[in-house]
């Protein structure tokens, strides 16, 4: 277990913290069994983290024409465009997780077209890889592409959205240097042992 500091900012105390924050965090802790570094590196600033967990919530939570674990990939392949450690390992072991695949997430963060996924994943990947890397040069022609997977407009706005999300939290991770829990790196690599 690494004893390095999780952030280059201060990092509160639990205990500090505003209520709806600590009661937020204490609740991802009973379902994670522990607290991922990034409540606790942004909540360096509680108002600011309140806002970026509310949008997170916001965007991945939602009811959508994409699955949970598409969602993930499109966090994936561009938290890896971005180059972002903390991203890239996190939501890679919610994305092995969700589609119950060791093998998916690190064949999404480095190229997604060697990845084992279905042409419309492909396309959706490269959509949002195109939102990241240059959102200026996204054209009609783009948009057709997606229908013609059978993504809905509300998709599309749920792969930019996310895409663009993901871009704020990946450049801020880097800005702090987070560091992953230890924990990410294992989750979803070995399957569950069945009991008894």
């Amino acid at each position: 277990m690494s004893s390095a500091p999780i952030s280059r900012y201060p990092v509160p105390e639990l205990a500090d913290l505003p209520e709806d924050l600590r009661l937020r965090i204490l609740a991802v802790q009973e379902k994670a069994g522990f607290v991922p570094n990034v409540f606790l590196a942004l909540a360096h600033r509680p108002d600011e983290c309140r806002a970026f967990f509310d949008y997170h919530d916001a965007l991945m939570l939602r009811p959508s024409g994409l699955s949970k674990g598409e969602k993930e990939m499109i966090v994936v392949a561009t938290s890896g465009a971005n180059r972002c450690l903390y991203c890239v390992v996190a939501h890679g072991a919610i994305l092995r997780i969700y589609e119950k695949n060791p093998l998916l997430a690190d064949q999404v963060a480095v190229n997604h077209h060697k990845a084992d996924l279905s042409a419309r994943q492909k396309a959706m990947l490269d959509f949002a890889l195109k939102v990241c890397r240059d959102s200026a040069e996204l054209g009609e022609a783009d948009f057709e592409a997606m229908r013609a997977q059978g993504f809905g407009d509300e998709d599309i706005w749920d792969i930019g959205a996310i895409t663009a999300f993901f871009g704020l939290s990946n450049r801020m991770a880097n800005l702090i240097s987070m560091r992953p829990n230890d924990e990410f790196f294992l989750m979803g690599r070995q399957p569950r042992s069945k009991a008894g």
